[in-house]
């Protein structure tokens, strides 16, 4: 673990993508644990049904109480408009943020265009979840589709403006641009 010293390193923005239980959100989190300074944690996720809520509630018990937590389904902006910058904060995930901007039939771009303004002018460092959705098939539908080349044009948005970002694949992460703050070892 690092001190506080630390989280002055982090980039004002970082991207950490993987596919499902990749382990990005766990690698993220130490991240954002290792600062030592006040996390936030922004859940994008609904518990729609049973299922999910069970999911929501593991996630709760494995990163533990000591994050203020923020339910931001889509309106993420507001709270990262009033994060302290001695705070940092993680945006868990961008995936089911699109998703949740996609079924409320919203201006998808418009909405991206919103998301990537917060995140530029939040005075806290931001680190940012997301699936990496283009390594599988072509999907058979049109929503599927546009949910993918949305989520991918999303991705590249935010990883340009990053300075730090890290692909998880298999529980090992990958710096892909940037650099990790002094210190943090990047291993599981």
């Amino acid at each position: 673990m690092i001190g506080s010293q630390s989280a002055q390193k982090l980039p004002s923005l970082s991207l950490v993508l993987g596919g499902a239980r990749s382990g990005k959100s766990r690698l993220a989190e130490r991240l954002l644990t290792s600062s030592g300074r006040t996390r936030h944690y922004i859940a994008t996720a609904q518990a729609w049904d049973d299922e999910m809520r069970a999911r929501i509630t593991a996630h709760q018990q494995d990163r533990g109480g000591d994050w203020i937590t923020h339910e931001a389904p889509r309106d993420v902006a507001a709270v990262l408009a009033n994060l302290p910058a001695d705070h940092v904060v993680l945006l868990d995930c961008a995936t089911l943020w699109l998703t949740n901007v996609m079924l409320a039939e919203a201006d998808v771009a418009q909405e991206c265009a919103g998301l990537l303004a917060a995140l530029a002018a939040c005075k806290a460092p931001v680190v940012v979840v997301s699936n990496e959705v283009g390594w599988g098939i072509v999907p058979d539908n049109a929503l599927a589709r546009a949910f993918r080349d949305h989520q991918g044009r999303l991705n590249q948005q935010i990883a340009g403006a990053a300075g730090l970002v890290m692909g998880v694949m298999a529980g090992l992460p990958m710096v892909l641009k940037g650099h990790l703050p002094d210190g943090f070892e990047a291993t599981f």
